[in-house]
């Protein structure tokens, strides 16, 4: 049975993936600060919540060494980053502590969490893993500079690693989410406001999509938006 950690679960994308990947036949584990608010959705997919600040190193070696001792694998098959904390305003108006905490989140424990992965997989030899980035890897948006500064670094770590670690039968994998996720809940009532979305279940897809390609036609990046999105 395939595994699969995402680190950064919520309620959008990660719910989203983590029912797709069950329901393919994945164990999957579920991993954020508070793993109280993940324990409904681990119950409904037979998996795992874990405590994890992902920008503690200690942490992060701890949610791979619970899982290795839970499944008995010295690695998940798949490792999903999906953590990020945003902060907006004025460039002269930004706290600096919120603009380290930017960084940290989205990119320094992206970093630690792929190195823990990396470390693992490659006395495996082979693994995946993906992280999710933003409109803000590519473009940097006024009053959103500590965002773009992390999700920035974020997607060079991802290129490097992934020019580094695919020789070696290692898949990495950015995606670029360029648009608004739909949030849970009923849907928009107007056809518009929809179709501006891009559907959690439907970038699932693609992270499965991209996670089964051949190693002969491996992807490191992906972009996807809603079709009315300018880009």
């Amino acid at each position: 049975m395939e595994t699969a950690l995402i680190i950064g679960a919520g309620k959008g994308l990660s719910a989203a993936l983590a029912r797709l990947l069950a329901r393919e036949g994945h164990r999957v584990a579920l991993a954020a600060r508070n793993a109280g608010k993940l324990e409904p959705l681990a119950r409904e997919i037979g998996g795992l919540a874990l405590a994890c600040d992902a920008t503690d190193g200690a942490q992060v070696e701890n949610a791979f060494a619970t899982l290795e001792r839970e499944w008995g694998a010295p690695a998940p098959d798949l490792v999903v980053y999906n953590a990020s904390f945003r902060t907006r305003g004025p460039l002269v108006d930004l706290q600096p502590k919120d603009v380290e905490k930017a960084l940290q989140v989205c990119a320094f424990a992206g970093f630690l969490v792929g190195q823990a992965a990396a470390r693992r997989m490659l006395q495996r030899g082979a693994g995946a893993i993906f992280f999710t980035g933003a409109s803000a890897s590519v473009k940097g948006y006024p009053q959103s500079a500590p965002f773009a500064m992390g999700k920035f670094a974020l997607r060079g770590l991802a290129q490097s690693m992934a020019r580094e670690l695919a020789p070696k039968n290692i898949h990495v994998a950015h995606f670029v989410i360029d648009g608004a996720i739909r949030p849970p809940g009923p849907r928009a009532p107007a056809q518009a406001a929809e179709d501006a979305q891009l559907l959690p279940e439907e970038i699932a897809k693609s992270y499965l999509h991209v996670y089964r390609q051949h190693r002969s036609a491996w992807a490191w990046e992906l972009e996807l938006r809603p079709w009315v999105e300018k880009f």
